[in-house]
């Protein structure tokens, strides 16, 4: 009878595992997933914006003054600091499908319970759904999977097209909504927009996009399959190259990452900004952003190798917090964007592939969440370093930060360039 069932088992593992291998080696079949992949991202990026423009206001409306609405956000940062390691080894175990629609269903009730947010502890709690609420990460893992090496970074760099746009329109329709029908009505309509992004998720994205299907043969592969194996998530750091690229994207990160964390203080103090200039000025942001990620990157990764990528990005970066210690106004910040959003850009897609190349494919969701874990540390400490930065010393100082660390690190990899091994499972 156990061995009946062994074979029954095994037979199980088997037909999941040609399954798997149908659905990620048919390239019309890939690239049908890729582009609703970018569908959802442009979708979950168009509600967190509109998020943006209900937040502030309805925190306004409980009580909440600066400090307090910096707790709120630190808050963020830490939930999702926790979360994204975590939500990337679920979306290696249990597949694409399953991570995503975790995290569409997790941005509805984060909506639900905006809508009904009507008490200063509310608007605390309505921010624990974020532990969850990775559908980027998870949008990257099923693009490296299912791109080619050499196209990884093209490919990744679409998803940064994603962001402007989501970013354009969230702005504005959350904005239009906040202003014509209350916040209340816009955190539903955000709701009812993840609702139709889980129904996306369910009908087009397949169980796993990984060339095997995880198998669980043994009580010990059942034990280090475990999402909350800590160890199965810094074993990562062991593949050759990902140690120091991680270190590179940290290091050389942080002055950027408290730049953009301090940026509304920076548009309200200093350029004294109106809210309706500030949505202008993010809406610049995002044109570019979607120039640079659509059109400019794929034209250069197809001409020139990751590594001198990368130095280039951290080298124009330096030179852009330079120019961001010295500008006036406006105007100047405003020339500054050019050449800040191609570093950003360059600098992510291209540390995100790499990294995502250096681990087997089995492991770049986790991968993917640690990425993204970075992002939410630098929510968590950037606005404390920010703003004791601006406070004390002005708006140079971190622009001078940005220019001595990134010098910094173009010169460390000039020395010694970053390698990294393709690893295949």
């Amino acid at each position: 009878m156990s061995r009946r069932g062994g074979g029954e088992k095994t037979e199980t593992t088997n037909e999941t595992s040609r399954e798997a291998a149908t659905n990620t080696t048919d390239q019309p079949n890939k690239m049908k997933v890729i582009n609703v992949v970018y569908i959802i991202a442009a979708l979950d990026i168009t509600w967190m914006f509109l998020q943006f423009s209900v937040t502030p206001y309805l925190a306004k409306k409980l009580g909440f003054d600066t400090l307090w609405f910096g707790y709120l956000q630190t808050t963020v940062g830490l939930v999702q600091l926790l979360g994204g390691p975590l939500f990337g080894r679920f979306a290696d175990l249990f597949g694409a499908r399953a991570a995503l629609s975790l995290s569409c269903s997790a941005t509805i009730v984060f909506f639900l319970l905006l809508a009904i947010a009507n008490h200063p502890a509310m608007l605390f709690v309505h921010k624990l759904p974020t532990v969850f609420m990775h559908v980027l990460p998870a949008s990257q893992m099923v693009v490296a999977d299912l791109s080619e090496p050499e196209k990884r970074a093209d490919a990744l760099s679409k998803l940064g097209l994603c962001f402007g746009v989501g970013m354009i329109v969230g702005s504005t329709l959350g904005g239009h909504l906040s202003k014509h029908y209350g916040e209340t009505f816009a955190a539903c309509f955000g709701a009812a927009g993840s609702a139709f992004s889980l129904m996306l998720v369910l009908k087009f994205i397949p169980k796993t996009t990984k060339v095997q299907a995880p198998k669980t043969t043994t009580d010990t592969e059942k034990k280090s399959k475990s999402i909350f194996n800590v160890g199965e998530i810094t074993r990562l750091m062991k593949f050759p190259g990902v140690t120091p690229t991680f270190v590179v994207k940290v290091v050389a990160g942080l002055p950027s990452g408290i730049f953009q964390v301090m940026f509304s203080v920076i548009a309200m103090e200093f350029f004294k900004l109106e809210p309706e200039q500030n949505g202008y000025l993010m809406a610049y942001f995002g044109i570019v952003s979607m120039v640079v990620q659509g059109g400019v990157i794929g034209r250069l990764t197809a001409r020139y190798s990751e590594s001198s990528l990368l130095l280039l990005a951290i080298g124009v970066s330096a030179f852009v917090g330079l120019a961001q210690a010295y500008m006036q106004n406006v105007f100047q910040f405003c020339l500054i964007v050019l050449p800040m959003m191609f570093s950003l850009s360059v600098f992510n897609v291209i540390t995100d592939s790499m990294l995502t190349k250096s681990v087997p494919s089995s492991d770049t969701g986790t991968m993917m969440g640690l990425c993204s874990s970075v992002q939410s540390l630098l929510r968590t400490v950037g606005p404390t370093i920010g703003g004791f930065l601006y406070v004390n010393y002005g708006v140079s100082s971190i622009g001078f930060i940005q220019f001595v660390v990134n010098i910094a690190v173009f010169m460390f990899l000039l020395q010694r360039p970053l390698k990294t091994d393709e690893q295949k499972d």
